[in-house]
């Protein structure tokens, strides 16, 4: 992804705006479509994808799997390729990417970036790292849940840091984001190189079967989590 979207300093350095990756390089039209394969407006979270054809240098297929090629990156929006990122483009045409199409949720119909959140709770100066994952809800099909990490040393209680992570998502993200809990947790599971299994959390608090992934660093920490989720009355009976 990095030639896609980058400043060019030898074309012209651009303004810089922090998080963002700056302009799509000239060759790629960059687009971002909602689920129907529409064209969002700016500052609407949705799929980025590059219109075809690709410009010189792109790989052409996969190595003996040209079927896999065009299922796995044409053929959910056809003449365009799927890059399987989230984000937006603002109104001066900067490309803002939010993570991973699987970290997107859809709350109440609208499409959420759970990384835009866990960026909200990082920024409190309590807070050591976070996970936000989308849990089943029956009214609005999913809701964010927040977890976090306390800085060592801090003795604030954790009720009052949730209370105000959940008024900095609302001011920065908006009340469509319905972001109403966040729990405190001594760690996350994590694999050996230090991935956060939120699908694996995801699974707990919605009280679906899982399996303990071969790579998770400590699977205790599975059922730590899966305790302290219990206390917010999770997963939901």
């Amino acid at each position: 992804g990095w030639p896609i979207g980058v400043n060019c300093m030898g074309l012209g350095m651009l303004p810089v705006k922090p998080g963002s990756c700056a302009k799509p390089v000239a060759g790629y039209d960059v687009r971002v479509l909602d689920e129907d394969g529409k064209e969002v407006a700016a500052g609407v979270t949705g799929n980025i994808v590059i219109r075809l054809p690709l410009p010189p240098g792109c790989l052409p297929t996969l190595w003996q799997n040209d079927d896999g090629y065009v299922r796995s990156y044409l053929s959910r929006y056809p003449g365009y390729y799927l890059t399987a990122d989230a984000g937006y483009k603002d109104d001066d045409g900067y490309l803002w990417v939010m993570g991973r199409t699987d970290d997107i949720i859809n709350v109440a119909g609208h499409r959420l970036s759970t990384g835009a959140m866990e960026e909200v709770l990082a920024s409190h100066a309590d807070v050591a790292e976070c996970a936000v994952v989308g849990v089943a809800d029956a009214i609005k099909g999913e809701v964010p849940l927040g977890l976090i990490v306390l800085k060592a040393g801090v003795a604030r209680p954790g009720a009052a840091i949730a209370e105000e992570l959940v008024g900095m998502v609302r001011e920065r993200i908006g009340p469509v984001a319905a972001f109403r809990l966040a729990i405190v947790v001594q760690r996350l599971p994590k694999t050996r190189s230090g991935k956060i299994l939120r699908g694996t959390i995801k699974k707990i608090a919605d009280g679906v079967e899982y399996r303990v992934p071969p790579t998770i660093d400590d699977p205790a920490s599975l059922e730590e989590i899966a305790a302290a989720l219990a206390t917010a009355g999770y997963p939901r009976r």
